[in-house]
């Protein structure tokens, strides 16, 4: 007999089953549970499917609800990655009973954003991809695999003396550089105390690095390793600084780090097909591949809040205009609400 209920096992139990699944990313730690619930007050929905005791399948489910945006099932929020990992029996069971509660709570939308395809019967979309790039085992047969362009792209920063530094240390610079990024791009920032929350809970697997002109953070990115991979999950640059180019040095000091690591395989992080990212992506020579989101909404058209809806287009318009502490004061407080 299988049973789904509310995960209430180890974080070991959980992680230890999570790791050898097919799918697996780093967001479908445990950690993270209590992570969204301390930073954001969201309430987490953590469904485990048992088969005589033995888990069988998992599934991290987030509630984000507000009187504007509507209410939402999301795994993950805020992140590329999540759905259901186990046996087919296990996604079948944990998805069966994430979709009885959305429809039993009236949820606006029932979102899985996952990394493979699931044998499921939901409708599945592919507006956002990832860029991945294979890693060789050493830097220097990655360097010569890139054509001039680029590594004239990544020499220009040294020349200009730009330098990258690694560390928790970082979380404050790379905030400062991502927090003007956002908000130069008319979209609230995510809240200091979530990075920094980010740092603590996860101190090997997230990586925080910032590019420095002189003393000044001028890119700046935080990514996670998991298993042999690694992801660069946020980036950012000061426009201020395009001429010097500091944002190709990031990626190439993480891809050197990543290849020290013993890492196969960086990891973009998700875009929209055909946009400006995506062309910035594949410059490095890697692959696309389609992620695979799963939903179920309350209409045909439901989807997660974005500025290319009409309702909330005026948005990223009037958000550039704010000074820049008005915006990262503000921010979180609309973010936490846009999955």
């Amino acid at each position: 007999m299988i049973s789904v209920e509310r995960f209430t096992g180890s974080e070991e139990e959980w992680d230890l089953f999570a790791t050898r699944q097919q799918g697996y990313t780093h967001f479908h730690r445990l950690g993270w549970r209590t992570l969204i619930k301390d930073v954001f007050g969201h309430e987490c929905v953590y469904l485990a499917a048992r088969d005589g005791g033995e888990l069988i399948g998992v599934l991290p489910l987030v509630r984000v609800r507000s009187i504007v945006f509507g209410h939402y099932l999301v795994s993950m929020p805020f992140l590329n990655y999540g759905g259901p990992l186990g046996t087919e029996l296990g996604i079948r069971a944990v998805v069966r009973e994430g979709v009885a509660i959305a429809r039993r709570e009236n949820v606006k939308l029932f979102e899985m954003r996952s990394r493979v395809q699931l044998d499921i019967s939901l409708p599945v979309s592919h507006r956002k991809i990832t860029v991945v790039l294979d890693l060789p085992g050493d830097s220097d047969s990655l360097f010569r695999s890139f054509d001039a362009k680029l590594r004239s792209q990544i020499r220009r920063p040294q020349k200009e003396g730009v330098t990258v530094r690694f560390g928790p240390e970082q979380v404050l610079p790379f905030f400062s550089v991502f927090a003007r990024h956002m908000r130069d791009l008319g979209t609230p920032t995510q809240p200091l105390s979530f990075f920094r929350a980010i740092a603590e809970r996860f101190p090997e697997d997230s990586w925080f690095a910032c590019a420095y002109l002189g003393d000044k953070p001028v890119a700046a990115g935080c990514g996670f390793r998991f298993g042999d991979e690694f992801e660069m999950t946020w980036a950012s640059s000061l426009r201020a600084y395009n001429r010097e180019a500091p944002n190709m040095l990031l990626y190439w000091a993480c891809m050197e780090r990543a290849i020290a690591s013993g890492v196969k395989r960086f990891n973009f992080g998700r875009c929209t097909p055909g946009a400006g990212t995506h062309r910035f992506k594949m410059q490095w020579g890697g692959r696309e591949e389609p992620l695979w989101w799963y939903g179920l909404g309350a209409t045909s058209d439901a989807t997660t809040p974005s500025p290319d809806d009409s309702a909330f287009r005026f948005g990223p318009r009037v958000w550039r205009k704010l000074p820049e502490f008005i915006a990262t004061a503000f921010g979180p407080s609309i973010v936490r609400y846009i999955p």
